[in-house]
């Protein structure tokens, strides 16, 4: 069975925001780090070599598969801001509604500029998808 890529890593959070670029990217990481820290109460641990990530869990699929993840995280990416919310957007329509300019995909939110959303609404989505994780997985 593959492994999975993207693990814990002993890097840097804050050597790695450091070099976030553009410079508006790089404060809406240090804005993102200080609400996932609010909402996890987690410090935060380089997943691979992009990805902020808060807390962990272990999953087992039917298949078999299993692996460990963080609860939440995101990844300042020049194109957009990526944040995970690992439960997904089931019963979150009505925040993603009041959130302001975003897309969706699975598990992932993607904003542009933080300016284009509601920052209160965003902490709620992720405290609402954290409780989820808490509920559904134990987590560390």
């Amino acid at each position: 069975m593959a492994e999975l890529k993207t693990k814990p890593t002993k890097q840097s959070v804050t050597a790695f925001v450091s070099q976030v670029q553009p410079a508006r990217r790089r404060a809406e990481a240090r804005v993102m780090m200080q609400i996932m820290r609010r909402v996890t109460g987690k410090r935060p641990v380089m997943w691979g070599p992009s990805i902020i990530g808060y807390g962990k869990y272990h999953f087992v699929y039917e298949s078999g598969r299993e692996g460990d993840w963080m609860v939440t995280g995101f990844s300042p990416r020049k194109s957009a801001l990526t944040v995970y919310l690992m439960a997904g957007f089931a019963g979150k329509d009505a925040l993603l509604k009041e959130l302001g300019k975003h897309r969706t995909s699975k598990a992932c939110l993607y904003i542009n500029k933080l300016e284009d959303i509601d920052l209160d609404i965003l902490e709620k989505l992720i405290a609402k998808d954290v409780e989820t994780m808490r509920a559904k997985y134990e987590t560390s």
